[in-house]
């Protein structure tokens, strides 16, 4: 794959970020009365939130609890009406996007590909924010889009028109382009959507080994749970509201009564027998019909607080 360096159709001079620094940062990225809007509706106000450097952190809560809106917020690509994020010491607003994403990659729930564009060049554009006006596609930037491609399991696709793969192929495909900016922060807005169980645990996986082994910090946005639980080094429950209803270590967040308070499920939260973390498991129902001739007796049926 020989190319040239993507065009700038604004060309700026580079530079560090502008003023309105902060002394003594807590986190790389941190963010302070966040008021969120979405769609014309107010998702969260006075929303604060710090993601632990080197962290795995995921954000878990009900749909429309503003998880989503959240993790825009934190990649700069939704501007918030109060409040501000914080990267490196640095109001994220006063960075110039380039810069932004030579710092931080994003994952978005839903990408949509060039018409034609095969999966090798599309993953070469996570090398843009590393390209100047001048400068060729060099050797690094091809090693950085093989690197990545092979992570993801997708270099063999690498000729392919990104049209004529599988919802699967295609979401590995995007994280195959976020992988190759080389960002040390990866925000994933619901990673694993579209893809098998397999594929499921093998991208929790690469997260895991970017996180424990090359020191990334990592924050997804995830439905499952136990996933959630079995994946994270720290864990942000929100809930209805846009506000957060615990954070920390998730052998000390998930709890039955947290489950029920946010999510409305009763269940009971045992350790689960292969890695030692949480595992949720909703509580009996009574079932309506047991088959001809048998009645289910609603008291038999086990229930736990």
């Amino acid at each position: 794959m020989t190319r040239t360096s993507a065009p700038d159709a604004s060309p700026s001079p580079e530079g560090e970020p502008a003023a309105r620094t902060e002394p003594a940062p807590t986190a790389r990225l941190r963010a302070e009365g966040l008021t969120l809007c979405y769609e014309q509706r107010t998702v969260a106000t006075g929303l604060g939130v710090v993601i632990p450097d080197r962290s795995f952190t995921v954000i878990i809560g009900p749909n429309a609890c503003g998880k989503s809106t959240l993790l825009k917020a934190l990649a700069r690509m939704l501007k918030p009406k109060a409040g501000e994020v914080y990267l490196d010491g640095a109001a994220i607003a006063s960075y110039r996007s380039r810069e932004v994403a030579r710092r931080l990659g994003l994952l978005p729930q839903t990408s949509t590909a060039p018409d034609g564009i095969t999966v090798g060049d599309l993953v070469a554009r996570g090398r843009y924010p590393h390209q100047r006006m001048l400068k060729q596609w060099s050797p690094q930037d091809e090693a950085a889009v093989v690197e990545a491609m092979g992570q993801t399991g997708v270099l063999e696709l690498a000729d392919r028109p990104v049209d004529d793969l599988s919802g699967g192929q295609r979401q590995r495909v995007w994280l195959s382009m976020v992988l190759a900016q080389q960002t040390s922060v990866l925000l994933l807005d619901e990673p694993t959507t579209y893809l098998d169980i397999a594929h499921q645990v093998e991208v929790l996986n690469l997260c895991a080994d970017l996180h424990e082994r090359r020191g990334h910090t990592i924050v997804a946005v995830l439905h499952d749970l136990n996933q959630a639980c079995r994946y994270a080094s720290h864990l942000v429950v929100m809930k209805p509201g846009g506000t957060i209803a615990a954070e920390g270590d998730p052998s000390t967040v998930m709890t039955a009564e947290l489950v029920r308070e946010v999510f409305g499920l009763p269940c009971r939260i045992i350790e689960d027998p292969e890695t030692g973390t949480p595992l949720m498991i909703p509580t009996a129902r009574t079932r309506h019909f047991a088959g001809p001739g048998h009645q289910v007796n609603p008291q038999s049926v086990a229930h736990t607080p």
